[in-house]
């Protein structure tokens, strides 16, 4: 194990950042050792808001990336083990050249496979295939306890079903047993399409639900009138080798050499101003005309991986990712109202994506169900995210919507009681597992995850 030293944690967002004292064990007995004092585990720190921070109390955070093997690979039926600190990145990079993919991805591929599982993380293609949970088969825990147990959703429903989508709350995630998706490449037969306004949006992504595997639609925030919601719709479907471009056809599984970008410093506050963010929303809808284009994963799934610390384009204020689910019945006046409220507001970015989403899983905390999620980034204007976020948070309760824990960092207790109906259920279990309360982040306490 790392010798513990104190650094400063934020999630993704930046906010907030505070001191922690920090260890990354390497072996199965350290973290077991560990989990005798307060703690909470962390992996890459790409959630968005404090629920990989300690709470205000204190506690150590064991970060999970020392613990990063791969185990075992069954090619017959496209089992992967491995430790929960290994990266889906490493996942691609060692088995997409094998033909095998992520049965689903988050739009970063910077992400453990133990942090995958614990915010039972969705893509582009939940309408079709779920979320991360979905295609887990068993993992290795290791309780608040310290004791270590292996388990599937059979042998211990509860514990496994109360950990995906669990914020890691349950114990720390020592394996992972995940089932990949066998592909023809390493490429997508993308159709780009745009949408004049919200309701032409939502209609066409229910449209192609039967037709295409992954849908995703960028949403213009600060569009008014007749044209809110207008978007650009990315449809995708696996591209067959035959579709690929000459140079491609026989090595499929290729893709070119990219290199990466970085943002080298801190945005000023005024560079993501209204001006700006209308500008770049109006170029972006007009460049995207109606057109199909064959694209590899990392351009279709992961754009934002191409440039290193883009999170610095909100400043040293950072930012806020706010992410609203609603079902069928009231997706289009609750997306409608939180558009309104946010093009008023005039603090949305240009990084705002809307999904449709398919059936729930059983996961107790796990966030979706049929119906539409849109994320937004939103810059921390100190005097004005609070009230803007109090309006955001009504609309959600008014329209029985629900709020992501990995993106959130501003709900409380109060807003949430009543948009995760298992909600008691996980807390009664959770202090069962953990009856000296040593297990805990700034979120959950924040949100009443825990007792």
């Amino acid at each position: 194990m790392s010798r513990p030293s104190v650094q400063t944690l934020a999630g993704w967002g930046r906010v907030p950042a505070v001191p922690a004292q920090v260890t990354t064990p390497t072996s199965w007995a350290e973290v077991s050792a560990a989990t005798g004092k307060p703690w909470c585990v962390r992996g890459l720190g790409r959630s968005y808001g404090d629920s990989a921070v300690p709470p205000l109390d204190g506690g150590t955070v064991m970060v999970g990336t020392g613990l990063d093997r791969f185990l075992a690979f069954d090619p017959e039926t496209g089992i992967l083990t491995a430790e929960a600190g290994v990266s889906l990145e490493e996942i691609i990079r060692h088995y997409q050249p094998q033909g095998y993919f992520l049965p689903t991805t988050p739009g970063t591929k910077f992400v453990t496979l133990g942090g995958a599982v614990a915010a039972d993380v969705h893509g582009k293609n939940h309408h079709v295939d779920g979320s991360f949970s979905a295609h887990v088969t068993g993992f290795t825990i290791c309780l608040p306890d310290g004791s270590i147990k292996a388990v599937t959703p059979a042998t211990d429903p509860d514990l496994f079903w109360a950990t995906v989508g669990g914020m890691g709350l349950t114990g720390f995630l020592l394996t992972v047993s995940l089932r990949m998706r066998r592909v023809p490449s390493a490429w997508y037969r993308v159709r780009y399409e745009r949408a004049s306004d919200l309701d032409r949006a939502l209609l066409r992504l229910a449209e192609e639900d039967r037709h295409h595997r992954y849908s995703v639609a960028w949403i213009d925030c600060l569009s008014q009138g007749s044209s809110l919601g207008r978007s650009v719709l990315m449809l995708g479907k696996d591209a067959e080798p035959h579709e690929l471009t000459k140079s491609y056809r026989n090595r499929p599984m290729e893709i070119p050499a990219k290199g990466r970008k970085s943002v080298p410093l801190d945005f000023p506050a005024w560079a993501l101003g209204a001006w700006s963010v209308t500008a770049f929303n109006q170029a972006f809808y007009w460049k995207h005309a109606d057109c199909t284009k064959i694209v590899d994963y990392d351009t279709f799934f992961y754009p934002l991986d191409a440039i290193l610390h883009w999170n610095r384009i909100y400043g040293r204020r950072g930012f806020i990712q706010f992410q609203a689910y609603f079902d069928d019945d009231t997706a289009a006046v609750g997306l409608r109202a939180i558009l309104e409220a946010i093009s008023q507001a005039k603090l949305a970015s240009f990084l705002a994506v809307l999904k449709r989403c398919g059936a729930a899983g059983p996961g107790w905390l796990s966030y979706l169900a049929p119906g539409y999620t849109l994320a937004l980034d939103i810059p921390y204007a100190a005097d004005r995210i609070g009230p803007l976020h109090n309006r955001l948070m009504a609309i959600l309760l008014k329209y029985h919507g629900r709020i992501y824990f990995a993106k959130d960092t501003l709900a409380t207790a109060e807003n949430i009681k009543e948009m995760y109906p298992n909600l008691s259920k996980f807390r009664d279990f959770q202090a069962k597992l953990d009856p000296n309360g040593r297990c805990r982040t700034r979120q959950a306490v924040r949100l009443g995850l825990v007792h």
